[in-house]
């Protein structure tokens, strides 16, 4: 069966327009295994748990702006290397961000997992770069400015979020 020209696109714009946007965004950027994999000499270090209760919880929530969604978080440790794979939802689904702390210092976050329709941007190491050295200042603010990213905000906030989550945590398990 054959369409007159401008039929074929509306009906293919009709098609795409019936698939739901969230299967349109998920972007796997980076495995985790991949990212552990470039954070350490050698074997990966058998992961950990943090535990999440009491003060740590709340002060994680106060980072968080919420409660956090887990009650323990996993972490791979090798010397003061600290590898961190959190989620945070950015407008409305999970980002998946991989955050290596060395020495309570930020050496690298990479965006692994994007599933929202805007702010991808995030992604691009000219954004995430931004992140490297950055450390926790007065316990809660990151000692250096993140730059925003027009139409990614909420994306953007979720990322330092992440940053200074896994700064606070990294500090716990290097005092233990």
């Amino acid at each position: 069966m054959s369409y007159p020209p401008g039929r074929a696109h509306f009906l293919l714009v009709l098609i795409f327009l019936s698939v739901p946007m969230h299967l349109l965004a998920d972007e796997v950027y980076k495995e985790p295994q991949v990212f552990l994999r470039e954070s350490f000499v050698g074997d990966i270090p058998e992961p950990a748990a943090l535990w999440i209760v009491g003060e740590k919880k709340a002060v994680a929530a106060d980072v968080l702006g919420h409660p956090p969604a887990a009650l323990r978080e996993r972490y791979w440790k090798q010397g003061s290397r600290v590898a961190w794979i959190l989620e945070e939802v950015g407008k409305a689904r999970p980002i998946t961000v991989g955050i290596l702390v060395d020495n309570n210092v930020i050496r690298k976050l990479d965006v692994l997992v994007y599933r929202e329709t805007r702010g991808w941007e995030v992604r691009y190491p000219v954004f995430t770069n931004q992140f490297k050295g950055a450390e926790l200042e007065g316990g809660k603010t990151l000692n250096q400015p993140i730059d925003g990213i027009t139409g990614a905000t909420l994306s953007v906030y979720a990322l330092k979020k992440l940053a200074r989550l896994a700064l606070y945590y990294s500090q716990l398990v290097n005092d233990s």
